[in-house]
């Protein structure tokens, strides 16, 4: 435990946030030392004891970048939070997650659509991230929860400490991810958040999804801020088109137009693409095991009869298999033989 107080330590000084942290860390060689050189005095100190006291009795975990329990996909992001705190199923942040986002006044078609989207994403053991606010992130988390078993989970990114119910109107959906998911955030616990915090907050958000949905989302929105992280940190973003009469529309809209998003027309688009993924993999994996002829196959361009040679086939073997290979867009034909897509 010593460890996580230097580190909350650090983050918990006035001014310092991930970047200086990691800068604090760089600069003195070790967390212990970075700790030292801010001679902290002892109010700040006791402050830090007493959050860790509190966290413990309300079974808050802290849990830091160098833990194997830390999401992977938040891990990826530059100047990422390096200790956050977790209330709840810490196996939740092992799955593969799908981050949900979009407007509080959303339309009961919209918040009706994304809780289909989010509970067959939960039927295939993906948690369903979002921030808890009302509209359309709480159609998220109940769509999620309404899954079977120990799919029923989601995760609630709060811009306050974890254990800090906001929107009052959702205290009976935080106890209820809870239960069977897990609240998650970067704040002490305890905090109260400001208006900056909820910024933060979806940096997170956008950063635990492999993938984000946008849904209604106006403009100058927190949604669209999300959405932008998520294309800044690389994520597949996809958007739910609404009417263009509708402001709630121009965020999702102007995503697709622009190119950034994909039209998102229901949980199909990524059942499709998972399957695509899946029988891609099925086909390098038999390849490679049952003939290599892919690991045959590179940049430079090699003839069916050198190839015969590598995996000892007979050429009309290999012709067989090459068609099959470029049916599957794994390789194509160039002058002087094949390579690889």
């Amino acid at each position: 435990m010593a460890d996580i107080f230097n580190k909350l330590l650090i983050l918990r000084t006035p001014g310092i946030g991930p970047a200086k942290y990691n800068a604090l860390v760089k600069r003195f060689g070790s967390v212990a030392d970075a700790a030292r050189s801010l001679n902290t005095d002892v109010a700040l100190r006791d402050a830090v004891m007493r959050e860790m006291e509190n966290a413990q009795r309300q079974h808050v975990y802290y849990i830091d970048d160098s833990d194997e329990r830390y999401p992977s996909t938040l891990k990826q992001v530059k100047n990422h939070s390096p200790v956050i705190c977790v209330r709840g199923n810490l196996d939740v942040l092992q799955r593969d997650m799908v981050a949900i986002v979009g407007t509080r006044h959303a339309t009961a078609n919209g918040m009706q659509f994304v809780a289909d989207i989010a509970h067959g994403l939960a039927q295939k053991n993906i948690a369903v991230v979002s921030g808890m606010a009302i509209g359309t992130d709480t159609a998220a988390h109940r769509g999620a929860l309404r899954a079977l078993g120990n799919n029923a989970t989601t995760i609630a990114v709060l811009a306050g400490g974890v254990d800090y119910i906001w929107p009052l109107e959702n205290e009976s959906l935080y106890w209820e991810i809870l239960e069977r998911g897990a609240i998650v955030s970067e704040m002490p616990v305890g905090f109260v958040p400001v208006a900056t915090n909820f910024v933060q907050r979806n940096r997170i958000v956008a950063g635990l999804g492999q993938r984000l949905i946008l849904g209604e989302a106006d403009m100058k929105s927190g949604s669209m801020t999300t959405a932008r992280f998520a294309i800044d940190y690389g994520r597949d973003v996809w958007a739910i088109p609404s009417h263009p009469t509708d402001s709630r529309a121009l965020g999702p809209n102007s995503l697709i137009r622009n190119g950034q998003a994909r039209l998102c027309m229901g949980l199909e688009d990524f059942v499709e693409m998972d399957e695509k993924n899946s029988n891609q993999k099925k086909i390098e994996k038999k390849f490679d095991a049952d003939f290599n002829l892919i690991d045959a196959i590179g940049t430079i361009p090699v003839s069916e009869s050198v190839l015969t040679g590598v995996v000892k086939k007979s050429i009309s073997e290999i012709k067989s298999e090459l068609v099959v290979l470029e049916l599957q867009g794994l390789v194509r034909k160039v002058d002087g033989g094949y390579v690889r897509n």
